[in-house]
């Protein structure tokens, strides 16, 4: 029987899937015009670096470990990897909680209705048990999926840009576009989207997860993260100008996504158009977790059949060898999160709930990328004759320069993210759930990794799948 591979288009168009977030820009475009110093320099210190180094470790160790094989082989005798793969995988059922939370409002705006609190956590559930269930089946059987979402978020950032650039030819600039507007503000409230800007631009070493599934993952890998990583930059620039031109500062919140963008730009608070684009939007989500899943669950299986995650995860299907106990511990604890979302609502009907789960998720996938940077490093040094498809350009002098710039960027980014930098009231009751709960979370690690590393290990240690467990040698 013949099997289904990615052809290099559907890999960059992965790579747009997975990297790219529609509604990325509208939440920066708050700050102002200094938005695009900020955007400008994320695209060069952490966007650029990350992406060659995704490359080349994607390429010379191509299988469905992605970040935790990287890491496992530059530090065997540690624990880093088992933190990483823990990180990963706890952050992806907090951001399919969060991106749950907006369902029933999408689907309200289409249908032009409101709903109320049960209907609200069924659609929740149903989100979140949909993509659990799609994430059963080999990432070549979501292909059109994947590139149906791809193709939507590029449309509706072109909207974005299109009709700021409209705005503009019959009304000019909305803000002022004076050279002092242009520059960097280092307060606090600015420096906060460094967070956002490095999340919307990370995720290349998912699509490694499926090299296994690809024609010629050596070749493809880099062409797809290079030109997608292009193509993700051109497109948010362009998106963000849009409605830095067409929508004033001030009726941007930080909670804003696109929906609330176009209905500024447009003055329409419902009709066909609004309609149209909340449905669209509302498939790119389902794109986003169906193409993060197979990454994170495979991710954290591997992770699992060595000895550094929980048992569970390592449970696969045995018609085609997915990793069934990730996919399903990821649905339950999302599913847990909204249920716990319902009693926050009741008890502080102020907090923005997207935004608690989505913080928290923030952190625990900032803190998985951690390692990588220094990982890169090592392996270059210790494992040098493993063959290097792809390397990154540099000599001794560069190439530290180049993995410190974004390990730098990921730090400050948790710094604002999670670190209450103030003791005001409104600070500390701003940042202290998202404190708590990222040391809650590590804490929750830390036990599990301790309790599995005193347990035998799988003798496997590197590499991709043997036969018992290759999720992608044998899938397909």
């Amino acid at each position: 029987m013949k099997t289904k591979k990615f052809r290099l288009i559907d890999v960059i168009l992965s790579v747009i899937c997975v990297v790219f977030v529609a509604e990325a820009a509208a939440p920066v475009a708050s700050i102002g015009n200094s938005q695009y110093f900020w955007w400008l320099l994320m695209i060069v210190a952490f966007l650029l670096p990350y992406g060659l180094i995704s490359c080349e470790l994607g390429t010379a160790y191509a299988g469905d470990g992605g970040l935790y094989d990287w890491i496992k082989k530059a530090y065997p005798k540690t624990r880093w990897a088992a933190r990483a793969s823990w990180y990963y995988w706890i952050n992806f059922p907090l951001w399919m909680a969060s991106l749950a939370v907006m369902c029933p409002a999408l689907i309200g705006t289409v249908l032009g209705v409101q709903f109320g609190t049960l209907s609200s956590l069924a659609m929740q559930l149903g989100f979140i048990w949909i993509i659990t269930l799609i994430a059963l089946y080999p990432v070549c059987d979501s292909i059109v999926i994947l590139n149906i979402s791809a193709g939507i978020k590029i449309l509706l950032a072109l909207v974005l840009g299109g009709l700021g650039v409209y705005y503009v030819i019959n009304n000019g600039f909305v803000n002022p576009m004076t050279p002092s507007s242009f520059l960097p503000s280092f307060d606090l409230s600015s420096l906060s989207y460094i967070s956002v800007i490095i999340f919307n631009f990370l995720g290349f070493e998912v699509v490694c997860t499926y090299a296994d599934s690809m024609q010629s993952p050596r070749r493809q890998i880099p062409l797809a993260i290079i030109s997608g990583g292009i193509v993700i930059a051109a497109i948010y620039l362009f998106s963000a100008f849009g409605i830095g031109a067409a929508v004033p500062i001030n009726e941007i919140s930080p909670d804003s996504g696109l929906i609330d963008a176009l209905i500024a730009m447009t003055g329409q608070t419902g009709g066909w158009f609004i309609a149209i684009a909340a449905l669209l939007f509302l498939i790119t989500l389902f794109g986003n977790m169906i193409s993060w899943s197979m990454g994170v669950n495979s991710t954290a299986a591997y992770a699992a059949d060595r000895g550094d995650m929980p048992a569970l995860f390592s449970v696969r299907r045995e018609k085609n060898q997915m990793p069934i106990g990730s996919a399903f511990a990821s649905g339950v604890v999302a599913s847990v999160i909204c249920l716990a979302g319902v009693v926050m609502e009741y008890f502080l009907p102020d907090s923005s709930l997207f935004w608690s789960f989505f913080a928290l998720n923030l952190v625990m996938l900032l803190l998985s990328y951690l390692p990588i940077f220094p990982a890169f490093l090592k392996l270059r040094k210790t494992d040098p004759d493993t063959p290097r498809p792809f390397r990154v350009p540099g000599g001794k002098l560069l190439l530290p320069i180049i993995a410190a710039l974004p390990f730098i960027m990921i730090v400050a980014a948790i710094i604002f993210t999670a670190v209450p930098l103030s003791f005001d009231a409104d600070t500390l009751s701003y940042y202290l759930p998202i404190t708590v709960g990222s040391l809650v979370a590590v804490l929750i690690g830390e036990l599990l990794i301790s309790l599995r590393s005193d347990k035998p290990k799988n003798k496997q240690t590197s590499g991709t799948h043997s036969a018992k467990g290759g999720a992608y040698a044998n899938k397909n």
